[in-house]
């Protein structure tokens, strides 16, 4: 799989980087969120817990997907402006693991 940055933009006024990207992933299922998150901190160097991926979509009969990422500049600023069912499907399986036990 490989994630070609298409946009950067800043807003101050959230707090926050949006990035658009494209994910690449000729032959492979579409990557789960999870996956795309970690290679997005990887590539951005960015810190895990600020950065949110917001939507994968595919493009039908093609091995491509759009995508949306938010990096916010503190958790405070991630805690009021994203909504609980996009910080959930962010959450690693572990984490959902032990809150559930």
């Amino acid at each position: 799989m490989e994630i070609n940055i298409i946009k950067k933009t800043e807003n101050p006024l959230l707090d926050r980087t949006e990035i658009d990207f494209e994910c690449v992933y000729q032959g492979e299922s579409t990557p789960k969120i999870l996956v795309v998150k970690s290679k997005l901190v990887a590539m951005l160097d960015a810190d895990k817990n600020l950065l949110v991926v917001d939507k994968v979509k595919p493009h039908f009969g093609e091995g491509k997907a759009k995508g949306y990422a938010k990096i916010y500049g503190t958790e405070e600023s991630l805690n009021d402006v994203e909504t609980e069912h996009v910080l959930n499907k962010n959450k690693e399986a572990s984490a959902e693991s032990t809150e559930e036990e």
